[in-house]
């Protein structure tokens, strides 16, 4: 007898099956790299007290993976395209895996700062490659949004659930354990990787790498994020911040002339008419220096002000993990249905008016429960923002450029984390310095509070240049309705590579 034929719907069913597993595959390689850029936070003072850190080299175990990831992004998002996606995504996460292993044995500080660095080294490597592999997956539009749902809940989770899961198993495991829980996570990973991405193309004929490019972008990354992070501490008048500073806006330069002049460069100067990519590197270096500031000064707060130990602090983070997770997934469907710019009001608003509350609640001797209604506001925001702009980032970027467009908005966002931390760290610290005691807890109390209203005024500029994107955007629109050309008729628009 003939064998049945098989109807599309069933010859699809597999296709979509190992679809939704791939998802959770890069969803789970996401979360990965995310989780770890917070997940020493509430281990800090054992960390400190373990390997004699200073007071004032101890954020240097933050600073060194923010550094590395940022300077080297760009680098990654261009080998995810050049290279292979699947290639750069399993080197990186052995990378994480090694780098793990050999902060959780470090005796010594600048061993464990070096396994840090190259923790963040492996997350650029990693967290391009994942967006690359989603947005050549799945189609422009409601299946790409439904998926970014999935993958920006795992990251924007990822940042919170950091400080939970740190907070856990320092208390049970001391803080060695919160770099070793990354080595059988990675591990897995990869497995998985191989099993379940298709393997990578070859190389298409006539293009490169651009060293040149690649080397100027990533040495300015590395030192404007350097000095913004050690600019608090050493004084921003100090020779080696000006040193680092100049450097940097220099090389910057020079990499923008390498890039004109290249004939297959790194960064194709026309990908950044794209307006929606534009929009969403502007958001996202706003987003990091506003939202994501605000675990490190509450993980502070309920530490210092009220005393909560590792345990709790970390048990302190359920309520706003599940309040992201919860807006990260929306986000996609939200998006589909209203579009970018609407969806970004919404939580642009949520996340202004959530961090005004949290701010007048955070008093010295004020309760959790006084903060949940500005945690809920703030992470139903964050959730949002954090998908809506990788969704933005993707739209109208060719194939072969995601994991570039990617690398362009993370590296906003890494920028944006260390200058908002560099600036709130200096509002917060104002009033606190000379003092000790309970002196010294009320002026911390008060110093966190500044700055977290600040960030509410940080969110809100968001919005007002989210409004002013979309005004613009608009307006051109009319133009092009009335027959008013944008350029010259009788010159071609480029559109973006």
């Amino acid at each position: 007898m003939p064998k049945p034929t098989m109807t599309w719907a069933e010859s699809a069913a597999p296709r979509r099956d190992r679809r939704a597993a791939r998802l959770a595959l890069l969803s789970f390689a996401m979360l990965i790299v995310s989780l770890d850029q917070y997940i020493v936070v509430v281990a800090l003072p054992e960390i400190r007290t373990g390997l004699g850190y200073s007071a004032q080299t101890l954020q240097a175990v933050i600073s060194a993976y923010a550094i590395a990831s940022s300077g080297f992004v760009l680098f990654g998002g261009r080998a995810a395209d050049l290279l292979g996606p699947r290639r750069v995504l399993v080197t990186g996460l052995a990378l994480y895996a090694v780098a793990s292993a050999a902060g959780g044995l470090a005796t010594v500080p600048l061993v464990q700062l070096g396994s840090r660095a190259l923790q963040g080294l492996g997350g650029a490597l990693v967290f391009p490659s994942t967006s690359a592999i989603i947005n050549t997956t799945f189609a422009e539009g409601r299946d790409r949004n439904r998926a970014l749902s999935v993958w920006g809940g795992a990251g924007a989770a990822g940042l919170v659930v950091g400080v939970l899961l740190g907070g856990v198993l320092t208390q049970a495991f001391g803080w060695q354990a919160v770099f070793f829980v990354n080595v059988p996570l990675a591990g897995a990973a990869i497995v998985l990787a191989f099993a379940l991405i298709d393997a990578d193309r070859a190389r298409g004929a006539g293009r490169r790498f651009d060293l040149p490019g690649a080397l100027s972008v990533t040495v300015a990354v590395t030192l404007l994020v350097s000095a913004l992070v050690r600019g608090p501490d050493a004084g921003w008048g100090s020779p080696g911040i000006v040193a680092a500073l100049a450097a940097g806006f220099l090389l910057l330069a020079t990499f923008t002339v390498i890039e004109w002049r290249s004939t297959d460069p790194l960064l194709p100067l026309r990908l950044l008419t794209n307006p929606s990519l534009v929009l969403a590197v502007t958001v996202a270096f706003m987003f990091t220096a506003t939202f994501g500031s605000l675990l490190y000064f509450l993980s502070i707060y309920l530490q210092d002000v009220r005393g909560y130990g590792a345990l709790a602090t970390g048990l302190g983070f359920l309520l706003p993990t599940a309040v992201v997770v919860a807006g990260s997934v929306l986000a996609g469907p939200i998006v589909t249905r209203i579009g970018v710019p609407r969806t970004l009001f919404g939580a642009l608003a949520a996340g202004a008016g959530g961090a005004c509350l949290l701010g007048l609640a955070l008093t010295p001797d004020g309760s959790y429960t006084w903060l949940v209604p500005g945690l809920i506001a703030v992470s139903a925001g964050d959730g949002t923002v954090f998908t809506t702009m990788y969704i933005a980032a993707a739209t109208g970027v060719p194939g072969h450029r995601q994991g570039l467009a990617s690398g362009i908005v993370t590296t906003g966002s890494g920028i944006g984390a260390a200058a908002g931390l560099a600036v709130l760290v200096l509002i917060a610290n104002a009033s606190s310095r000379g003092l000790d005691g309970n002196a010294l807890r009320i002026a911390t109390s008060g110093g966190i509070r500044t700055a977290v209203l600040a960030i509410a005024g940080g969110i809100a500029i968001t919005f007002l240049i989210t409004l002013a994107w979309t005004y613009r955007r608009g307006a051109r629109r009319r133009d092009r309705q009335d027959g008013i050309p944008e350029v010259p008729a009788s010159r071609p628009t480029c559109r973006a590579a």
